[in-house]
């Protein structure tokens, strides 16, 4: 089993990470996540801490298996009953850069797919 270094800080993060989501549906969201908290999780060095993940319909579409970060967001992501609902029927893109600003944007999908 592989070490989930980073999910107790994301889980720590959850409940703003749903408001956020919420309001993603009518704009696109980003709030500051705190760099102490991931990097006394683990250090990423130079590789740092930025990611994307692409899901649709709660499903991740792109490659996250390089990012410890991003795979433990995804599980926290999961585990929580409410926003697996915010992610039916929506395309999600969570990406966080190198100034640690987390940004959501959400686009409905077509049913017409």
């Amino acid at each position: 089993m592989e070490q989930r270094t980073y999910l107790a800080t994301w889980k720590k993060y959850i409940p703003v990470i749903r408001l956020h989501l919420k309001k993603s549906i009518t704009e696109d969201q980003s709030f500051k996540l705190n760099i102490t908290d991931f990097e006394s999780a683990g250090d990423r060095g130079k590789s740092g801490y930025t990611f994307n993940i692409q899901m649709e319909n709660g499903k991740v579409t792109n490659n996250i298996s390089g990012s410890a970060v991003a795979r433990d967001l995804y599980e926290a992501l999961k585990a929580d009953d409410a926003i697996k609902a915010l992610l039916q029927d929506k395309a999600i893109k969570i990406s966080v850069g190198k100034t640690f600003m987390f940004t959501i944007k959400t686009t409905h999908l077509s049913t017409y797919r």
